[in-house]
């Protein structure tokens, strides 16, 4: 694994999953300058069994393992080569549609998981002691529940928070979640008025927000265009790539949470050859201010992360790999961290 300072010991890059083995592993950026190429590093508690399935900016990683009579979650920061925790189960009744991570402070160490299922999946027992009243009746509405779960590495357990509920043609975009701000964000699309918005919770509040996207950006006019959420400057940031004028714009939610358009590229000065198309599959990731990266991971025989400086305006590629599934952006440091709380140590 290859460090962005040796002083800080500070690594940023994408942890990667695969289909084939090995099933995890690290490309990572050398500094901001010059980006590596393929760097190989196993951390020795991922193997085939193991998923990730959410990751934190700051390191930490997810993990779920299958198994027979339900699934078991582990948290990692793999960076540091230290052993992860077992967290308790949650609600095995649920059917788990999302699941992401938010680290709220890093010393002492606190982070929340939140884990949202569809309610239309739900199994109606009268006997099991986590029966709901109100799903064991089907009422003709407008609007669909999700069930939310939080677990709180303070408490060092799951509750059953409110029910996000939100009208029948709200969806999630098949894009990660954004943390940032204190919060996690994911893209919707509402197909009846056929636009875009940003839906919001808060790490602290435990609330829920929706966000409207820029008035040039919230309908949904291009079919092959691209709009996705991004983590910028501390901020919340989206990308447009527009497949007809080959323009990719960068916009950040200020602090009025008015949105403010930051860069543009035009892409029609790059190579067509190189540079990736508006893709489902393509997703984006800030570094830092100046520095955008882009992974496509459409063609599963051949992954390739873009690198953009804005500064410089120069593009370069790394190849990353194949049958990558997905990935996972990560920048942290190395320094060991105690995930669970003295008092749950056992």
């Amino acid at each position: 694994m290859r460090l962005h300072s040796a002083r800080t010991s500070t690594m940023v890059g994408y942890l990667l999953q695969s289909s084939r083995v090995p099933t995890q592993y690290l490309v990572s950026i050398a500094d901001s300058v010059k980006p590596t190429a393929y760097s190989p590093c196993l951390t020795y508690f991922l193997h085939h069994r193991f998923r990730v399935v959410a990751a934190a900016n700051e390191g930490l990683v997810l993990c779920r393992l299958s198994k027979f009579g339900g699934d078991s979650f582990y948290v990692y920061k793999p960076i540091s080569n230290e052993g992860g925790e077992v967290l308790p189960p949650p609600n095995p009744r649920f059917w788990r549609t999302k699941i992401s991570m938010l680290v709220l402070r890093s010393n002492p160490l606190r982070f929340k998981i939140v884990r949202l299922s569809d309610s239309k999946g739900d199994a109606v027992d009268l006997d099991s002691k986590y029966s709901d009243e109100e799903d064991n009746f089907n009422v003709l509405s407008n609007e669909k529940s999700w069930h939310c779960e939080i677990f709180d590495s303070k408490s060092w357990e799951w509750k059953q928070s409110d029910d996000l509920k939100l009208t029948c043609h709200y969806s999630f975009m098949n894009t990660q979640d954004v943390s940032v701000c204190g919060g996690l964000h994911w893209l919707m699309l509402n197909d009846q008025q056929d636009k875009y918005t940003i839906l919001s919770f808060d790490g602290d509040k435990e609330e829920w927000t929706m966000t409207s996207l820029p008035d040039s950006l919230g309908r949904k006019t291009h079919r092959d265009d691209q709009i996705a959420h991004v983590s910028c400057e501390g901020k919340l940031g989206l990308i447009n790539h527009s497949y007809e004028t080959k323009m990719l714009d960068v916009w950040i939610l200020n602090h009025e949470k008015i949105w403010v358009k930051k860069h543009t590229i035009n892409l029609k000065s790059f190579n067509e050859k190189v540079l990736p198309s508006p893709s489902p599959f393509l997703s984006f990731s800030f570094y830092s201010a100046d520095t955008l990266f882009m992974m496509d991971l459409g063609c599963k025989y051949s992954v390739w992360v873009y690198y953009y400086n804005f500064k410089t305006g120069e593009l370069k590629e790394i190849y990353a790999g194949k049958f990558i599934e997905s990935a996972y952006f990560i920048q942290t440091d190395s320094e060991p961290v105690q995930l669970k709380p003295e008092q749950y140590i056992y």
